[in-house]
């Protein structure tokens, strides 16, 4: 049956956390939620009858679905506050701005507050969070509180308002939790230290805290200073295990639009973020579809221009991967760390996800589209001459030297073609030796082929390395097929790609399709041999068994092996069972047989 649209859509989902926003037939936003897992989540509202009339007719209604993917069930909790506050969707609760989440705030003045608050006032001060309870706000203060000792007070710390004299020493000085800036017991510059410490905490950098703490425990345990070592010790235990704020949202990245994107042979995925007062509004992916070969560069420049004019942005920098030439009123920064690194790192994975998505649909819908997109992937990746349609792979297996077989597996349009599978046994090669058992098989194969005017493969692959390789190149020249046949072999350990006459591999992205299509056959061509070679032991020691058997002749012994497979099974048969297959006074002489030898 036809899928729909919407379908395909939820089909199609990815299983990670992330925000789901349903929109109408004209585009309108009807609701936004969070989810641990997209597709059960949003899965959930098709599968069933709610419970109230007001969901019915919302799941009725929705059209589209478009998806945000983010790092962690709290960050999918952020985006959706943001979302709902911005966007407003008509089923959801409407959210005022004074149940905002709560920010740690590292004041702008001399020797620095660092407080809770629900208020962002831009006067200056850095603002770390937000922070989905303040549960949550006030571990990370009691934490900063334990490891450094700082002011509560709020009082105007000025250099003059100190050297005058003005303020008194509190009983936070006497009891060990502030060392005294307002008597000047402590200078601007140290003070300052510890809030540079304290904001790459809030950051979630702890290197440069935790080496700090560490030296200064060594020294107090060289000086004796137990006590004091133990309580330096509890600090980098409370350290250690202390878990970093999300990073999803940050209220120093304002007005900015960010843009990554991820392309294939024949298309090129835009996404779009766009950051307003530190909290990600707005998320979109464009789809372009290549005509000349264009360079990502090409086509990003386009896409920036499109997307700023569609959805009419104003904002004066944006975020991107790589430089582009967007005029002289645009700002563009292409970070390499810190808060916008992430979201840059944040946009190119929902493009990612957004062309696996489209992948899949393109996969079920249009089969023979996809296949063919897939083949001219691979041909640029592996630098063919043609289109790798028909492939085959090679790989050897035997057991401490036993019953050497091999497996040819066979694809076609990138799938498995499994009615032209087929199995070797090694004939002219005594005891394991790979290259010869390589080069028998391959000749085999291809003379084969040849003989019976079979089409041959466009690609063939040699699960080993160069030495494997080398063996069936032997056997290609000598059927004269040297250069009309593509070969190549994949050695296990670092997935290397091995080219007749070059000495250097090749690396795939271990993400990439070609890689993917590549791996599938090697795997079926491992698994479909050592079924293969399973099966030849077990029948081989059935054979030997059964020929131990007194008064046991060829005809009965290959009655045995084809109904019984296995030792054991034959074994563990009743005389019964035996004599349905060769008769009573036969069954009864193999069961006694395996009786006496059991004793």
């Amino acid at each position: 049956m036809q899928k729909t649209a919407l379908e395909l859509q939820i089909q199609t989902l990815p299983d990670s956390p992330g925000v789901y926003q349903y929109y109408d037939k004209d585009g309108k936003i009807l609701y936004v939620g969070k989810a641990k897992n997209l597709k059960k989540r949003v899965s959930s509202y098709f599968n069933k009858i709610h419970d109230t009339a007001k969901t019915n007719v919302l799941v009725k209604k929705i059209v589209t679905i478009k998806h945000i993917v983010v790092p962690t069930e709290t960050d999918a909790l952020l985006l959706e506050n943001n979302l709902i506050k911005t966007l407003q969707p008509r089923y959801n609760i409407n959210l005022k701005d004074d149940k905002s989440y709560p920010w740690i705030c590292i004041k702008k003045e001399p020797f620095s507050r660092i407080f809770s608050t629900r208020r962002m006032v831009k006067d200056g001060s850095e603002y770390f969070g937000p922070y989905t309870s303040f549960k949550t706000v006030n571990t990370i203060l009691d934490l900063i509180k334990e490891l450094y000792p700082l002011r509560t007070c709020n009082f105007d710390l000025s250099d003059a308002n100190i050297k005058s004299g003005k303020f008194k020493v509190c009983l936070e000085y006497h009891i060990g939790n502030c060392k005294g800036p307002c008597e000047g017991y402590e200078s601007l510059e140290e003070y300052q230290k510890q809030v540079n410490a304290i904001r790459e905490i809030l950051k979630g950098n702890f290197k440069e805290s935790l080496k700090d703490f560490r030296k200064l425990m060594m020294d107090l345990a060289q000086q004796m200073h137990f006590e004091e070592a133990q309580k330096i010790k509890e600090k980098i235990e409370v350290l250690e295990n202390y878990q970093s704020r999300s990073t999803i949202v940050n209220p120093r990245i304002t007005n900015v639009d960010v843009f990554s994107i991820v392309s294939d042979e024949s298309s090129a995925y835009v996404n779009f973020l766009q950051i307003s007062h530190g909290s990600i509004i707005r998320s979109h992916t464009l789809e372009m579809k290549k005509k000349l070969q264009e360079s990502d560069e090409e086509l990003l420049e386009l896409a920036v221009v499109e997307l700023r004019e569609r959805f009419q942005l104003l904002s004066k920098e944006v975020i991107v991967p790589f430089a582009v030439d967007l005029g002289e009123n645009i700002k563009v920064t292409v970070p390499q760390l810190g808060d916008k690194k992430q979201i840059l790192d944040l946009s190119e994975r929902n493009a990612k996800f957004y062309r696996i998505e489209q992948l899949k649909q393109l996969q079920i819908v249009d089969p023979d589209r996809h296949a063919n997109r897939i083949m001219a992937q691979m041909k640029k990746d592996l630098h063919l001459p043609v289109e790798p349609r028909h492939i085959e792979c090679f790989d050897n297996s035997n057991i401490q030297g036993t019953n050497p077989v091999s497996a040819c597996v066979v694809f076609k349009d990138g799938k498995p073609s499994k009615k032209d599978y087929r199995h070797f046994n090694i004939k002219t090669v005594e005891g394991p030796n790979d290259f010869a058992s390589m080069e028998e098989v391959v000749y085999r194969r291809y003379k084969r082929l040849l003989d019976e005017k079979e089409s041959l493969p466009q690609l063939i692959i040699i699960d080993g390395g160069k030495g494997q390789l080398s063996s069936a190149l032997k056997s290609l020249d000598d059927l004269g097929l040297r250069g009309k046949i593509s070969i190549i072999g994949i050695a296990k350990r670092l997935e290397e790609l091995f080219y007749p006459d070059d000495p250097v591999p090749l690396y795939l992205d271990k993400k990439s399709e070609t890689l993917k299509v590549i791996q599938h056959l090697r795997n079926e061509a491992h698994r479909f041999g050592i079924t293969h070679h399973r099966d030849r032991r077990s029948k081989g020691a059935l054979n030997s068994s059964i020929e131990s058997i007194p008064g046991i002749g060829e005809k009965t012994m290959l009655a045995l092996i084809q109904h019984f497979k296995s030792v054991k099974r034959l074994k563990l048969a009743t005389e019964k069972e035996i004599s349905e297959v060769v008769g009573v006074s036969k069954a009864k002489k193999i069961t006694d047989f395996y009786k006496s030898t059991a004793q």
